[in-house]
C-alpha cells in the first residue's frame, strides 16, 4: 500500500527545520556578487513626492500648492507609507551605507514590496504606484482604472465596495532566499507580517483602518500587478478605510479563504520547496467567494485558552495599559526609535513590564480610548498559542510559562533557569542565553491546514509577525530592548517547552535590557 503524504505545509515545514546535523546544509556558502538589490526600481512611470509633506512640518521646505483638504490627505498618506515602512536611520558601513526601515527584516533583506491600487475618485489618479522606499514617493506605472479587477482578483470583498485605496504587499523571494534558502519563505512571512503590524497602527495615526484580505486569485493579483509570480508574488491585500468619511466606517470583516491542501507533490530537491509551497498555496476557484452568505453559526461559545496543565501555579497580569501619550505620539516615536537590540546585558526587567507588553499585543481593546483600534484584523490569531522562557524578570520566578490570553495569565509548566538551553537552541546566539525573557509563538500546524488548506502556512507566519511588532513597540516605548529571532533548532524548542512535535514553532522574539 501506498504511504500517503503528509500535507504540504508540514512537509515544507519538517524540510526546512534546522537541527545540529543539517545546519550547515541549510547555510551553505554566501555568493556575495550575487546579493540581490533591496529596493524595486521603475524606468518609466509618474513620480509623486511624498517627502514634500513629510518636512512641511518642520518647515524645511513648502509642498506644492494644494487646498487645505487635499494637503491633509496628502500628509496623511506620506506619514503613513512612512511610517510602515520608510527609512528611518543609516549605518554607514564602508563603501556603502545601509539604510534601516522603519519594519524590521531578517538580515536586512526587506524581501516586502509596497504596491498601492487606486480606484478613479481617490485622491490618487485611478491606477497602479509602487512605493519607492528609497526617495519616499510613489511611482504611477499604470495609468488606468483597475478596481473592477481587483474586486474580481479579490473575490467580491466587501470592504472594496467603500474604500478607494488599497496596499498590496507582495514579496520578492530571492532577496531573502540569497542567504536563507529554501526557509526564506518561513522568514519573508514573519518580515511581512511586520509591516502589515505598522500598517494597522500608521493607520491608526492617520485615521484610516486596515481591512486585511489573505484570501484572494493569486494569478489574478499578480497579472494585475505584472509580476511573474515565481519571483515576485502577492501575500496580503489591505484596503484602507478612510474614517474621516462617514461611509467607509466597516465592521470588522473575514479576512481569510481556505486553498486546497496538497498530498500530491514530487520529490522536491533542496531549492524548490520555496517556490513550490507558495505556487501550491494559491486560490484559484471562485466558488467560495467573501460575497456568498456564510452559513448561520451556532450561538458562539466563550473561547478558552488551549492549554490548561494540572497542577500548574497561575500568575493574573495586573498591569496599567500603556500610555502612548496625547495624539499618540509615543507609538510614532516607538516607531521611529525601533531597532532590533544586538546585545543584552542579562539584567532583569520588571513583571509588571512583562504584563504590559502582553496587554498592548494581544488585547487592543484596552487601548481603546487612547485612539487605537480596538480589534485589529488578522487572519487567524485563534491558531497561534504563545510560551514564555523567563531567566529573569523580577516577579517572576524562573522556568517556562504557557500565556493564556483569554485569561490574561502566565501559567508555569516548567521550574529551571534555561538560559544555556536557549543559547543553543538560538544557534548559540548571546540574544537567547542573555535575554531576560524569551516569547515564543507555535501553532498546530495539521489543525492550521484543516481550516485553510496549504494557505495556512502563510497566514500563520504573517499574524506571528504581526504579534512580534506589536511586541517590538511596546518593548521600544519601555526603553526595553528586542530582537526577533528566525533561526533555531525548531524540535529542541518543543523539548524545552514540553510540547508535542505537532506544534509547530513560528517565531522567537527576544526582550531584555539592552547593553
Amino acid at each position: 500500500m501506498a504511504t500517503v503524504q503528509p500535507p504540504l505545509a508540514r512537509h515544507y515545514h519538517e524540510r526546512t527545520k534546522y537541527s545540529p546535523e543539517t545546519l550547515s546544509r541549510h547555510a551553505g556558502d554566501l555568493d556575495f556578487s550575487q546579493r540581490p538589490a533591496i529596493y524595486k526600481d521603475y524606468r518609466l512611470g509618474q513620480t509623486f513626492s511624498l517627502k514634500e509633506y513629510m518636512e512641511e512640518e518642520s518647515g524645511a521646505s513648502s509642498p506644492r500648492v494644494r487646498p487645505p483638504q487635499e494637503k491633509q490627505q496628502w500628509q496623511r498618506l506620506s506619514r503613513l507609507l512612512y511610517l510602515s515602512y520608510g527609512i528611518t536611520g543609516v549605518v554607514n558601513y564602508p563603501g556603502q551605507p545601509f539604510y534601516m526601515r522603519s519594519a524590521p527584516s531578517a538580515g536586512g533583506l526587506y524581501p516586502a514590496e509596497v504596491y498601492l491600487i487606486s480606484r478613479a475618485d481617490s485622491l490618487l489618479p485611478a491606477g497602479l504606484y509602487n512605493y519607492q522606499v528609497k526617495n519616499h514617493s510613489l511611482i504611477q506605472f499604470w495609468q488606468s482604472n483597475v478596481w473592477s479587477k481587483l474586486q474580481e482578483a479579490c473575490l467580491w470583498h466587501p470592504s472594496l465596495e467603500s474604500t478607494r485605496l488599497v496596499v498590496v504587499i507582495t514579496a520578492i523571494f530571492f532577496r531573502s532566499s540569497w542567504r536563507y534558502r529554501d526557509r526564506a519563505y518561513r522568514r519573508i512571512c514573519l518580515d511581512s507580517g511586520h509591516l502589515i503590524g505598522n500598517l494597522e497602527l500608521a493607520a491608526n495615526l492617520n485615521d484610516y483602518h486596515l481591512h486585511l484580505i489573505g484570501g484572494f486569485l493569486d494569478e489574478q493579483m499578480n497579472d494585475l500587478l505584472y509580476l511573474d509570480g515565481r519571483q515576485e508574488s502577492t501575500l496580503a491585500i489591505a484596503p484602507l478605510a478612510d474614517l474621516l468619511e462617514v461611509e467607509q466606517n466597516l465592521p470588522s470583516l473575514r479576512t481569510t479563504l481556505p486553498s486546497p491542501i496538497c498530498i500530491d507533490y514530487p520529490d522536491l530537491s533542496d531549492g524548490e520547496l520555496l517556490t513550490y509551497i507558495h505556487q501550491k498555496s494559491r486560490i484559484t476557484s471562485t466558488e467560495n467567494i467573501y460575497r456568498q452568505p456564510e452559513p448561520e453559526d451556532p450561538p458562539e461559545e466563550e473561547q478558552s485558552d488551549k492549554y490548561n496543565f494540572p497542577f500548574s501555579s497561575k500568575i493574573s497580569l495586573e498591569a496599567q495599559p500603556m500610555d502612548w501619550q496625547g495624539g499618540l505620539k509615543g507609538l510614532e516615536t516607538a516607531i521611529l526609535r525601533r531597532r532590533s537590540t544586538r546585545d543584552y546585558s542579562g539584567q532583569s526587567i520588571h513583571l509588571h513590564q512583562l504584563a504590559a507588553l502582553l496587554s498592548f499585543t494581544y488585547h487592543p481593546e484596552y487601548y481603546q480610548e487612547q485612539g487605537l483600534d480596538s480589534y485589529p484584523d488578522f487572519f487567524d490569531l485563534s491558531a497561534i498559542e504563545t510560551f514564555i522562557a523567563v531567566s529573569d524578570v523580577a516577579g517572576l520566578e524562573e522556568g517556562c510559562y504557557y500565556y493564556a490570553p483569554q485569561a490574561h495569565e502566565l501559567r508555569q509548566i516548567r521550574f529551571k533557569n534555561f538560559r544555556e538551553e536557549l543559547h543553543y537552541l538560538c544557534l548559540n546566539q548571546d540574544l537567547g542565553r542573555d535575554a531576560a525573557a524569551v516569547i515564543f509563538h507555535t501553532a498546530d500546524l495539521e489543525s492550521a491546514i484543516t481550516t485553510h488548506g496549504e494557505r495556512a502556512y502563510r497566514y500563520l507566519h504573517l499574524d506571528a509577525g504581526h504579534l512580534g511588532q506589536r511586541l517590538n513597540l511596546a518593548a521600544t516605548h519601555l526603553n526595553l530592548g528586542v530582537s526577533g529571532i528566525g533561526g533555531f533548532f525548531d524540535d529542541q524548542v518543543n523539548e524545552l517547552l514540553g510540547i508535542p512535535l505537532e506544534e509547530a514553532v513560528l517565531y522567537i522574539t527576544t526582550l531584555g535590557q539592552p547593553k
